[in-house]
């Protein structure tokens, strides 16, 4: 018998209902939403993800976690192996929803997942479901947000400027040409920027180059055709980047 797929886990009677999926080539979900919480975890490849704020990277590794009913869209870039629970928001407090936020996928919480994908969609929450599904939501608690965000600024100039580094990422222009481009001093574009993204234009650009690096990875790409495609002129400076992003 076939196991449940995502619309089927909404109306569980569990506080936590997994699924596992493969997909063997790029795929984009388009937009929906779901009525549960979800964990959307990458255990092997790389996926994209964007809600009406921002919009996400999620390596291997890494899992994104979205609150009910939040509108929201994934893209596969090649082959991805994934796991999805889908959680009661109102049977489990100890989940934090605000803000959706990538993180970290820990050595329990794969084990446990995996281990709970092996029992019944109706496990027996007073047995081993039941403790699994606890040990889950406590790691889920106490995961650190990772640095994987890319919030959208709501002033239309800035959203402009987003726009056209996450379609060319290899734009090398300054923030002096930046300001000039969108009318702003430069002092106002760097404040309203850091104000309605919560993180410097200089760091945003490196984050959005990095979703691309793994993009291209995924796709089977080199690392140093990669680093030329945003805009880096060499690996040591990609690898650079790639330090300060993580770090």
């Amino acid at each position: 018998m076939r196991r449940p797929q995502a619309i089927d886990l909404q109306n569980v009677p569990r506080p936590v209902a997994a699924m596992a999926r493969v997909y063997q080539g790029s795929v984009d979900s388009g937009w929906h939403s779901h009525r549960r919480g979800q964990l959307l975890l990458i255990t092997d490849g790389f996926m994209t993800a964007r809600i009406p704020s921002a919009s996400f990277i999620i390596p291997s590794g890494y899992g994104l976690l979205i609150a009910p009913n939040v509108p929201h869209a994934v893209t596969a870039h090649g082959r991805v192996a994934m796991q999805s629970l889908y959680i009661e928001a109102n049977d489990t407090p100890q989940v934090d929803w605000e803000p959706i936020r990538v993180i970290p996928m820990s050595a329990l919480l794969s084990a446990t997942i995996s281990a709970l994908l092996g029992e019944p969609v109706l496990y027996d929450v007073e047995g081993r479901g039941g403790h699994l599904v606890a040990l889950i939501l406590e790691e889920i608690a106490s995961a650190e947000e990772s640095p994987f965000a890319l919030p959208m600024p709501t002033d239309k100039r800035l959203q402009k400027l987003c726009n056209d580094l996450s379609d060319t990422p290899s734009i090398d222009l300054d923030i002096d040409h930046w300001a000039d481009r969108l009318g702003m001093s430069r002092r106002t574009m760097t404040r309203r920027f850091r104000m309605e993204t919560g993180m410097s234009f200089s760091e945003w650009r490196r984050r959005v180059r990095m979703a691309h690096v793994m993009r291209r990875r995924a796709e089977g790409a080199r690392l140093d055709e990669a680093a030329v495609d945003v805009g880096y002129r060499s690996l040591s400076a990609l690898r650079k980047a790639m330090r300060e992003v993580l770090s």
